[in-house]
């Protein structure tokens, strides 16, 4: 399209301990009969029990120097479906984005049996404007379908992980659509994932892993780094 537009985005992350565990040299080196030795947790990013909240929110903007209102056509992702839209880009245009979580971990992630269970739960609003727009056509009764735009619907992730034995840890990531999404009404479940992981304590954080979604009929082995 002729013209000219910039895009600029920010955001503000806040996050608060209502308790936290700290690593300490004494977790990490274990004495023995010919010495002390190193023995660190199997995931670096796992070392910590703690209950925690974190929180953000950003706004996004843009705006285009065409000088007048032309239509344009945007192609967006959600599920595994590409839609296409045609619509009319604006010189000015803001929004709004925010995330809470919470996270609950028990265990160390360091002995052999019964050192990990955590859970995280985190909300996503993708756009405050698509929200507030779908909200307001469910007052008014419109049958405008405001729910075929994927960023007016919430959603909820759920992660549950568990050790298993050892480094092996099992892994259930579920995605929750609050609102209509996807031609469906009402909350629903988007997607669905177990995994085995392995992890690499050489790697600090390195993890093998085997994971299937049954919504998606598809799986894969991956070799992961950083990952928490």
């Amino acid at each position: 399209m002729p013209g000219l537009c910039g895009k600029a985005a920010f955001s503000y992350v806040k996050s608060k301990d209502f308790w936290r565990q700290k690593e300490t040299k004494k977790d990490i080196l274990v004495k023995k009969e010919k010495g002390w030795y190193w023995h660190p947790s199997y995931d670096t990013r796992l070392n910590e029990p703690h209950s925690a909240i974190s929180g953000i929110i950003g706004g996004t903007c843009a705006v285009c120097l065409d000088g007048r209102k032309s239509p344009i056509t945007s192609e967006s992702y959600d599920n595994g479906n590409i839609s296409m839209r045609t619509g009319a880009r604006s010189r000015l245009s803001a929004d709004i984005f925010s995330s809470i979580c919470y996270s609950f971990q028990h265990g160390k992630f360091r002995k052999y049996y019964g050192d990990l269970t955590r859970v995280d739960a985190r909300l996503d609003v993708c756009s405050a404007s698509a929200l507030a727009k779908a909200v307001f056509n469910v007052f008014r009764k419109s049958s405008v379908a405001n729910a075929e735009n994927p960023l007016s619907s919430p959603r909820l992730n759920l992660i549950l992980q568990q050790q298993i034995a050892g480094p092996i840890a099992l892994r259930v990531d579920s995605k929750f659509s609050i609102g209509s999404s996807s031609g469906k009404r009402g909350p629903h479940m988007e997607d669905l994932i177990y995994s085995l992981s392995y992890s690499l304590r050489l790697l600090r954080s390195g993890k093998v892993v085997a994971w299937y979604s049954p919504k998606r009929k598809e799986g894969m082995i991956e070799l992961r780094l950083f990952e928490f």
